[in-house]
């Protein structure tokens, strides 16, 4: 629990009403009781101040006038709120050591914890206070910085690199092999050997059953602070850089290059070989089939309809290629 004022000391902010008002977590406005300390981040969901029942309350200068209840007024009310709620909520603590079940064939340092059913190969480097869930797999060679977590089940194939204070959920595969294969004239395919790795940099969090696979030749590179969700599929030699966020189910097929703070959205694709610079955003369940060479906003999706709605605008979106000839005609005519 902590006080507004301590609070504010730790956080900043500027404080209005009784400083030694008590709160013990972070609520919505909608569900927030007593001892709640809520936010309102979000213009459009102001009406529902009224009747907030918080303790007190996180809001932008614009709204500081729109409760008497005690108030932290910040530039970004959201993310007031999330260093709120990481005091609130702090990682679980750890204790170091080897159990017992688990499968070890490198130094460990004394502050690495290892879970039951962890397998660890011979020539792999672990950082200080590093953490092994349980049943993850770490092949030989690899690499995992100081302060990194992995939850249950990951696993880190050969030679491959996780930076320092990243956070790996569960069923994680790093470096399975690349989609590669040669094609014989029969149609039967040859297997070309995935020699690259994954070099995955500082205070990267991957979401459960994302996967990322090893590059072909030279490495597939994550760059610092990315932030990818779950089930997301990384082909071989994809590059990402620096702070981009990647939501949910999105697929990133081999050799495409992303730029710094990007953000895609939710099941979008990205064909192969591709270049998006950097701070560009890509709507949910958009296909980019080309490279993006400028900054903003792109989107190429259509909203849902109805099924016989949807059949008719499709048939004539196929004849509209015929339908573009006939207006070249008539203008041909007219000059």
């Amino acid at each position: 629990m902590f006080r507004l004022d301590e609070l504010v000391e730790r956080l900043g902010g500027e404080l209005l009403g009784d400083p030694a008002t008590a709160v013990r977590r972070v609520a919505t406005l909608e569900q927030a009781g007593e001892g709640d300390l809520a936010f309102l981040a979000n213009p459009k969901y102001q009406s529902h101040l009224a009747a907030c029942g918080a303790s007190a309350v996180i809001l932008a200068p614009a709204a500081r006038e729109l409760t008497v209840l005690p108030r932290i007024v910040t530039a970004d009310p959201y993310i007031y709120f999330a260093r709120v709620a990481q005091l609130f909520n702090p990682p679980e603590a750890f204790v170091p050591g080897v159990h017992p079940a688990a499968s070890v064939a490198s130094p460990v340092p004394a502050s690495v914890t290892v879970a039951a059913g962890a397998s660890i190969d011979a020539d792999v480097e672990l950082g200080e206070h590093v953490v092994i869930g349980p049943g993850c797999r770490i092949g030989r060679g690899a690499r995992i910085g100081a302060g990194s977590r992995l939850n249950a089940n990951v696993t880190i194939y050969h030679d491959c690199v996780v930076g320092r204070d990243c956070i790996v959920h569960a069923g994680v595969v790093i470096g399975a092999d690349g989609f590669g294969f040669a094609r014989e004239r029969d149609g039967s395919w040859v297997k070309i050997p995935q020699v690259g790795r994954v070099v995955i940099g500082d205070d990267v969090e991957i979401g459960a059953n994302t996967t990322i696979d090893r590059g072909a030749l030279d490495d597939t590179v994550i760059g610092d602070g990315v932030k990818l969700d779950n089930q997301i599929q990384i082909g071989h030699n994809v590059r990402i850089g620096e702070r981009t966020a990647i939501a949910g189910c999105v697929g990133i097929a081999g050799s495409t290059t992303i730029g710094a703070r990007c953000m895609i959205g939710g099941q979008a694709g990205i064909i192969g070989h591709l270049e998006i610079v950097d701070d560009v955003v890509v709507s949910a369940g958009t296909l980019v089939t080309k490279s993006i060479r400028r900054r903003g906003v792109y989107t190429a999706n259509l909203p849902v309809q109805g099924h016989a709605e949807w059949v008719k605008n499709f048939a004539h979106l196929r004849h509209l290629d015929a339908l573009v000839d006939r207006i070249r005609a008539l203008e041909e005519r007219k000059e």
